[in-house]
This record gives structure tokens, sequence and C-alpha cells, in this order.
């Protein structure tokens, strides 16, 4: 073997020995699963900070305070359509006891900030939308849900001629 080659061989055995070994097989006879890479995502957290330490600071107050909150973020979005002001607004609508018509107005009040590509509120409107959009479905399934409990409810009541199905202990 020459000096060359065994100059360059040395190096890519050392580098082999690097390299990671996979997991053993399980027993099962399916390939080990690995999670995938975690990758470091480089977020500028500032506006998005502030926005949930606002939430965190809208959440205490009580329903009047609420109410006026609402009304002076609906007016500053309508006076300055920013996206601070559209995520701040669509936050307040995310609030429990907050009318379903209204929440059901943050994905379109979120839309042009989830379409921005460089905005540093982008990911938090995602999410937002996500989620309300979650929440939408699921409300819808457990209206569905409701109605098929109502209608063999009713064919039980008419199969047995009685007002309330099963006869009840007392």
């Amino acid at each position: 073997m020459s000096m060359r080659r065994s100059g360059l061989l040395l190096p890519g055995l050392l580098l082999a020995g690097c390299i990671a070994v996979p997991a053993a097989d399980p027993g099962d006879g399916k390939p080990p699963s690995s999670p995938p890479p975690v990758r470091e995502v480089r977020v500028d957290t500032t506006d998005a900070a502030k926005a949930l330490a606002y939430y965190a600071q809208v959440r205490q107050l009580t329903g009047t305070e609420l109410a006026r909150e609402q009304d002076a973020a609906r007016r500053e979005l309508a006076r300055v359509r920013s996206e601070a002001n559209r995520v701040r607004y669509a936050l307040l609508l995310t609030l429990p006891g907050t009318p379903a018509v209204e929440e059901a107005r943050v994905p379109e009040l979120l839309e042009p900030v989830t379409r921005s590509s460089d905005s540093e509120l982008r990911g938090l409107a995602l999410l937002m939308t996500a989620f309300m959009q979650e929440q939408r479905r699921l409300e819808t399934s457990a209206q569905g849900l409701q109605q098929k409990l109502d209608a063999l409810l009713t064919l039980e009541r008419s199969m047995t001629g009685r007002d309330g199905g099963a006869t009840r202990k007392k």
C-alpha cells in the first residue's frame, strides 16, 4: 500500500468511527424509528412576547373592563390596521365569554398576518387561526352528535310509547 493511499485511508477510518450506529432491531420486524431531527427555529419574539403578555393581562379583567378593552381594541384597529392591532383584537376575541359570532371572525381578522412571511407575529397568528378552526370543527362535531342523540331519544320514545324512555328508579 502506498503512503498516499494510507494517508487517505486513515482519515476515512477515523471518520467512519464517528458515524452513529443505528439502534438494534426491536424484534418486531419493523425498522427502528428515530425521532426527526429538531431544527433550531430562530424567532424574533419581541412583538409575539408583547402580545402574549397583553393576553395574560386581559385575562384578569372583569366583564365590563373586558368589554371596554374589546371596544378600545376594535376602534384602534379601525384607526390603524397594523398587524399588532389585528393580533391584539383577535386575542381579545378568543377569551372565554366572547360570543361565538365574534370568535368566528378571528381567522378572517388574522388572514393578512398569516400571509405575511416576514411578520414577527405570523407564527402566533397561524397558531391562533389553527386553534380557532379546530375549536369550530369540534363544536360542529358536538352539534352533530347532539342531533344524533336527540334523534335516538325521539325514536326510543316513539317505540316505547313513553315520554321518558326507560323507567327510572325513584
